[in-house]
């Protein structure tokens, strides 16, 4: 296993780094749109969709709605991301109330518009902060990797408290806070790399950890999810690695908020 995860991380991290800073504009978008597929592919298995042509359907059809929105310019647009921010709220009530709400969204049709609201915001997301010319896009992927590392290792160390046993039983309240002290370290740092000042560091701080905060819910959200469906993986199209919403899901909660608060306040 060991073996084939290097494997896989060894061309997938070229592959990714070329991509997201590589590329810009279509040829930016196209890269991006084609993860969300990937991971779209997998979200109608988690919806309950089982058959292989009633997939890739849904899947097409959120192509060509995503080139629509490329095409009539929504791809760089703000209002996509406001929905994110009503979508991850009603995310986290299910996440924190699971399973006594589940029956608001068991319902394969509700499952799926859940990935509507997840996946189309992460693109436009992506899309946003690549078009503000990438500093933010590279801070927002170390953001939500520091917090993954910082969660990791404290969380071991000194993991008591359940942050949400029913959903994901070996994630911890101190793990959550070790994320958020790597990643005000990591703000402060960046703060001063910018050169953004007393003002702007500050706002960076404020915006760091409410970012991290909500990336751990769109952890969550695919382990309440995966539970619910009673499967470990949502796919195994990355051997060693399961599926691209197991490398993605924080960032689908995490990319769009931040893009919408950079716009806002940095």
């Amino acid at each position: 296993m060991l073996r084939q995860r290097v494997i896989t991380a060894a061309w997938l991290a070229p592959l990714m780094l070329v991509g997201l800073f590589g590329l810009t504009g279509g040829g930016f978008a196209l890269f991006t749109g084609g993860v969300v597929l990937l991971a779209a592919w997998e979200w109608t298995n988690l919806a309950g969709v089982v058959v292989a042509s009633r997939r890739l359907a849904l899947v097409a059809a959120l192509a060509l709605v995503m080139g629509a929105l490329w095409l009539t310019g929504v791809a760089l647009a703000v209002w996509p991301l406001w929905l994110a921010v009503a979508g991850w709220a009603l995310n986290g009530y299910w996440v924190l109330r699971y399973p006594a709400r589940r029956e608001q969204w068991e319902s394969t049709p509700m499952r799926l518009a859940m990935g509507l609201w997840v996946l189309l915001p992460a693109w436009v997301g992506f899309n946003v902060l690549r078009d503000t010319g990438g500093v933010w896009l590279f801070y927002v992927l170390l953001l939500v990797w520091g917090a993954d590392i910082g969660a990791y290792f404290s969380g071991r160390a000194w993991g008591r408290r359940k942050l949400a046993p029913a959903v994901s039983p070996g994630k911890s309240w101190e793990g959550v806070l070790g994320g958020v002290a790597v990643t005000l370290v990591l703000a402060l740092l960046f703060a001063i790399w910018q050169g953004l000042g007393v003002a702007g560091g500050l706002g960076l701080v404020v915006v760091t950890a409410v970012v991290t905060l909500v990336s751990v819910l769109g952890d969550l959200l695919e382990s309440m999810l995966k539970r619910f469906r009673g499967i470990k993986d949502s796919s195994n199209l990355l051997p060693g690695h399961g599926g691209v919403l197991d490398r993605i899901d924080s960032l689908t909660a995490a990319v769009p908020l931040f893009a919408l608060l950079s716009l806002l306040l940095l």
